[in-house]
Formats: structure tokens, C-alpha cells, sequence
């Protein structure tokens, strides 16, 4: 049986609301439900992000957006102007807005929309830790390998990853996010994820009525940057958004989706004034696969400059696809197995996890 998870202490994920204070001020982690946001919308938050901190965004690995260098007091002006673009619907729920679809599914997105708004509708639900991870894959097998800890593979509900028998829609995930709230308070546990209970899936399914499942669910890569029917999927260079690219997408397109592989998906014809601003859509170029956390000044674990090091990299030729972390915590780690290049204040060593 699986220890229960060892956790002392509340989830102090960070949010729109709840800042994290890093090295270089602030730290604000903005929710995309299925990583899609309006042009309009990119255009309140890269404005924002210039006025109030860094004017680069963060691209994270759930499909979530980053503000960082906010000014001491600035969340308060920040939210406030989330909440008049859309962006912050739920001031008490805005941690728990963690869903991740399909990004080249459009049918996943009015699914995405109806499971954010009743997470948003239940106050219990609130209560999710800010780690909690809602999948909506639309069967090619994308982000379930994400390991989510409530999840729709197709039309089938997944558990951490692990299929059950269970059929349904958003309200399923609801009420799977809520017998996990009721395990972990029957195991009187802390856990921040599924996983982490004794059992988790099992038990999880067992307060829904069903059983797991032995059934071998589809499983594909992430889309590879280029032209994918009407749209066109763009790496982003070690996940920062410049504000010139922040306002270059803003005005190509009129919906943007970020996905948890620090690529955007935007329409075909936004392409070219994408890849004008320095986004990438060519499969073979040194920048697909390189990812990075945020090194130092910004974070004061850091031991090193790690976009510095990687950018020195790739224009070497000495790169490969691999993610560069500054310490052993190594934030925004890619799911599944990986080239990490983990900087020791020495250098970095070279490991496949």
C-alpha cells in the first residue's frame, strides 16, 4: 500500500491573488483554463506586466502565465485588472483553475469552460490545493500522460493518470475533485495530490462507485511547431514571452492557447507576424525542446544564470533539447523522461531523468 503523503504544511502555490515573493520581487501565476486566453486579454496582461514588474511573461508547464518583479503592492492593481479583462473570475477559486486540455482540440474548449465555471460555482471546492491538475484530452493522448489528478481521456474518467470505468463530463471531474477532498480528510492527510494518498485512485473511484479500468489509453507526443490544419503551434524560447511578442500576438490573433510545452497555438494566418516577433515554428530549430527555469537573479536558490547559460547554448551549437534548472527543486520540469542539465555552482550535470 502507498504511504500517505508526508506533507506538514498547506500548498502555498502561488496565484493572481497570493503572490509568491521571489528574489526579484512578486511572483503572480494567472490561470488559463486550457491555456486559451483572447488577444484582448494578452494585451490587458502584457501592459500589466510592463507597468507593474518584469515585462516578459512566464509560460509555465500547466499552460499558465507568470508575472514576475511585481513592485511591493502591485498584486492589488494587478487583480484588479484581471478581474476587468476576465481573467480573474473567482477571487477564491483562482488557485484551483488548473486545467489543461487538447491544444489543438477545439471540441475540449466549451468543456474546459463548463468544468472552470463549476469548479468556480462550488465552495467546497475551493479548498483543492493549488497543485490540484484537471486534463481534458480529447483521445489522442496528449495531456493525460500529464498525470493529472482528475481527468477525461476521450469520454473516460482517469485518476492520476490510471483509466476507470466511470463514462462523463465535466460535473464527473467535480465530483472526483470532491471525494478526493473527502479521502485525504478520511486518511488525514495533507496531500496536495492524488498520488499522494494511500491508494489514491482506487479509493478515489471506489467513493464514486466504480472500479479501475486495465483498458491501454492512446498516448501522442506534443504537437511539433508548424502548421497544424487551421492552426499553427510556436515555440517560445525558453518559455518568455517578450512584450513585443506579447503585443504582436495580441493584435494577430484573436485567441491564443498556451500550452504546458511553452508553445502557443495561434491561427494559421498569425504565423508570420509571430515568427517575425522571434517565435519559432520550424520543428528542426535549436530552440524546440530547450526549457528552463527561471536561474538566477530571480530566484535566490538559483546557483546559476540558467536562460543566460542556455542561450549561450543554443547559439553555440553545443545545445540539445534538454531543461535547464539552477538547483535541485528543478521547477517546471517536463513530464515523462528528459535531458536535464542541473547547474551545481561548479557547472551543470548532465543527467536523463
Amino acid at each position: 500500500m502507498q504511504a500517505p503523503s508526508g506533507r506538514d504544511a498547506p500548498d502555498r502555490c502561488p496565484g493572481a491573488v497570493q503572490v509568491h515573493a521571489a528574489a526579484d520581487g512578486g511572483l503572480a501565476r494567472v490561470r488559463l483554463p486550457g491555456g486559451r486566453i483572447t488577444g484582448a486579454q494578452l494585451a490587458v496582461l502584457g501592459a500589466a506586466a510592463a507597468e507593474l514588474g518584469d515585462p516578459a511573461l512566464e509560460l509555465t508547464s500547466r499552460g499558465n502565465v507568470q508575472v514576475r518583479a511585481l513592485r511591493p503592492g502591485a498584486e492589488h492593481e494587478l487583480a484588479a485588472r484581471l478581474t476587468d479583462a476576465g481573467l480573474l473570475p473567482s477571487a477564491t477559486h483562482e488557485r484551483v483553475r488548473n486545467i489543461v486540455a487538447s491544444p489543438l482540440g477545439a471540441a475540449v474548449r466549451p468543456l474546459v469552460a463548463e468544468l472552470d465555471a463549476l469548479l468556480c460555482a462550488s465552495p467546497a471546492l475551493a479548498a483543492l490545493p493549488g497543485r490540484f491538475l484537471a486534463t481534458i484530452d480529447d483521445g489522442r493522448g496528449d495531456v493525460t500522460p500529464l498525470l493529472g489528478d482528475v481527468g477525461r481521456h476521450g469520454s473516460r474518467l482517469v485518476l492520476a493518470g490510471v483509466p476507470t470505468e466511470l463514462h462523463g463530463g465535466p460535473e464527473l471531474l467535480v465530483r472526483a475533485a470532491e471525494a478526493f477532498l473527502a479521502e485525504r480528510a478520511a486518511q488525514g492527510a495533507n496531500a496536495w495530490r492524488l498520488a499522494e494518498l494511500a491508494d489514491g485512485p482506487a479509493r478515489v473511484a471506489a467513493r464514486l462507485g466504480t472500479g479501475l479500468a486495465t483498458v491501454r489509453l492512446a498516448r501522442s507526443d506534443a504537437p511539433e511547431p508548424g502548421i497544424h490544419g487551421s492552426s499553427a503551434v510556436l515555440v517560445v524560447p525558453l518559455g518568455l514571452l517578450t512584450a513585443a511578442q506579447s503585443a504582436t500576438l495580441a493584435a494577430a490573433a484573436e485567441e491564443i492557447i498556451v500550452t504546458p510545452w511553452r508553445t502557443v497555438v495561434v491561427p494559421a494566418p498569425a504565423m508570420s507576424d509571430a515568427v517575425a516577433s522571434g517565435l519559432v515554428a520550424d520543428p528542426a530549430s535549436p530552440w524546440a525542446g530547450v526549457t528552463a527555469c527561471a536561474g538566477r537573479p530571480g530566484c535566490a536558490k538559483a546557483l546559476a544564470d540558467v536562460r543566460a547559460d542556455a542561450r549561450a547554448a543554443v547559439a553555440a551549437g553545443t545545445h540539445e533539447p534538454a531543461h535547464w534548472v539552477g538547483c535541485e527543486r528543478r521547477c517546471g520540469a517536463p513530464k515523462g523522461r528528459h535531458v536535464e542539465m542541473l547547474a551545481t555552482g561548479a557547472g551543470y550535470r548532465r543527467s536523463v531523468t
